[in-house]
């Protein structure tokens, strides 16, 4: 079964806790990325809180299987 993670500011992501979705807590860039490349293979929805950098990018750009979305600022 497939999984949903939220990264980012835990505070701002909380209630997506509420739907089932795995929350990360990363206050920086480099915690951000580091989140996405410990994340196992059946991760198939990420949700940011904010829009990646060109780090984060290219490794979401690895996980071909994955869907990922930013929030609105």
């Amino acid at each position: 079964m497939s999984r949903a993670v939220a990264i980012g500011a835990e505070l701002r992501l909380a209630g997506y806790a509420l739907a089932g979705v795995e929350v990360i807590d990363a206050a920086d860039p480099g915690g951000v990325t580091r989140a996405l490349e410990a994340l196992d293979g059946d991760v198939a929805l990420v949700i940011l809180e904010k829009a990646p950098d060109a780090t984060a990018l290219a490794v979401l750009e690895r996980r071909s299987r994955t869907v990922w979305c930013s929030l609105p600022a």
